[in-house]
């Protein structure tokens, strides 16, 4: 069987995601965040207890005798003794004794100096900037579209809607297009002209789409590219990378016929090369970090059904669609994803040592 004949048969480019996987999926979202959470949460204790197995929160408040071979010992106190130094471990709870010409007086000083004026310790600059590369990593893997709302990092469709003057995101879910295969007239025309293009509509159940967008200029976000550690996009052997953005996703409107939505249109040859046959609508793609890619509408829509497709290059258009509508009028989606406004107001609020840190 040709990719065309496959294609016609309705396989899609894409797999939909079936209900068991989107739950895998959410629970996969949850389960690295709370890790992520644990992993900063375990920096804040190692940087409170001086990154110290065994250690008490009273180290943080201990000296360092620093050492000539950038070692230290964090002491309670010390005092001389002749050619040694005689101090009380703040790790161990017992005196010890250290030769004093093994110490580096000038550094010793000098952390100490900073200490009581409030520089904060080594550990604390390495946490700033161990959390300041995990926050920048994460902004890359999870752009942020709105104030309080970031796009996942495990990719999907997403619609960025204005509702009751408050942004949302709204995740959209791929819907099948059952091909409405004009057989009659495909012979007839085949018949009456061999080289005469055979048209196939894609069609969607029911009227209107689960997601309606209140805004004529909604913003869509769009990752269903899988790719690797390194943030590559990962191919299966002999796959063809897909077409530049641009050229691969478009929006088109969708046409109320019979209680159904035609959402597209394929053409295909008696030699087997598919077309698509739709007037897409005008927009901005722009790529984004992280594999998202936004598509806007250059002009406010009118209301109505619409649907993102994907173009396949030589093979036409991806038989599933994300479809969507615009209705001012609509009522709330279900289950978006709304800023926080206290996360927003703390972050505002908070010191300038603090938001340095955020």
């Amino acid at each position: 069987m040709c990719q065309s004949e496959q294609r016609l048969r309705g396989t899609p480019s894409k797999p939909i995601l079936h209900p068991t996987f989107q739950v895998s999926a959410v629970k996969s979202i949850m389960l690295r965040r709370m890790k992520r959470s644990i992993r900063i949460a375990a920096l804040l204790v190692a940087a409170l207890v001086g990154f110290g197995s065994g250690q008490s929160f009273a180290q943080t408040l201990a000296k360092r005798l620093i050492l000539k071979d950038g070692t230290y010992q964090l002491a309670a106190k010390y005092e001389m003794k002749g050619d040694r130094v005689r101090y009380f471990s703040a790790e161990r709870g017992e005196w010890e004794e250290i030769p004093k010409n093994l110490i580096d007086w000038d550094a010793t000083e000098k952390f100490e100096q900073g200490r009581l004026q409030g520089e904060p310790s080594p550990e604390a600059v390495a946490l700033d900037k161990e959390l300041e590369a995990e926050q920048k990593a994460e902004e890359a893997r999870a752009p942020k579209v709105a104030p309080g709302i970031h796009l996942p990092d495990d990719g999907g469709v997403f619609l960025l809607d204005t509702f009751q003057n408050q942004p949302q995101l709204d995740e959209i879910n791929q819907s099948g297009g059952d091909l409405n295969k004009n057989m009659k007239s495909n012979i007839l025309r085949a018949a009456i002209n061999p080289l005469a293009s055979a048209k196939q509509t894609i069609e969607l159940d029911g009227v209107r789409a689960k997601v309606q967008s209140h805004t004529g200029v909604p913003a869509i976000y769009v990752n269903i590219d899988p790719v690797d550690a390194n943030g590559k996009l990962v191919l299966a052997p002999g796959e063809a990378p897909p077409p530049p953005a641009a050229e691969r996703f478009k929006i088109v409107r969708a046409e109320i016929k019979n209680g159904k939505r035609i959402a597209g249109g394929i053409k295909v040859a008696p030699y087997g090369k598919v077309k698509a046959d739709e007037k897409f609508i005008p927009s901005t793609v722009q790529e984004l970090t992280g594999g998202w890619v936004k598509l806007s509408p250059q002009q406010p829509l009118p209301n109505g059904e619409y649907a993102v497709v994907e173009m396949l290059g030589k093979e036409g258009m991806n038989l599933y669609v994300w479809d969507f509508g615009v209705n001012p009028s609509a009522p709330a989606n279900a289950s978006p994803w709304k800023s926080d406004p206290h996360e927003e107001k703390k972050k505002a609020d908070a010191p300038e040592d603090l938001k340095k840190r955020n």
